[in-house]
């Protein structure tokens, strides 16, 4: 899988006050840039959560979200970036 990255990267916010929709983007490349395992929150444009996963250190992963979705993070060792999937 490619991937067409169409962002900047920057460490997810640590609060959902501080969440981003990632440019608005519905895939977005996250990766933990420490060694401890982070919570990541998913909350849609309300502030609800709909979903979290646990990414462990040094892991990558897309995230597929709506595009008016917002992500934070436990820790702001874990990064995103909008992105699009290709192939």
């Amino acid at each position: 899988m490619a991937l067409r990255i169409i962002g900047t990267q920057a460490a997810c916010g640590t609060s959902s006050g501080a969440s981003s929709t990632f440019d608005a983007s519905s895939d977005v490349r996250l990766v933990n840039s420490g060694t401890t395992v982070r919570l990541v929150t998913v909350t849609n444009s309300g502030g609800t959560t709909t979903g979290t996963f646990s990414l462990a250190g040094g892991e990558a992963i897309i995230v597929r979200k709506a595009t008016a979705d917002k992500i934070f993070a436990a820790h702001a060792e874990i990064l995103g970036v909008a992105v699009i999937t290709e192939g």
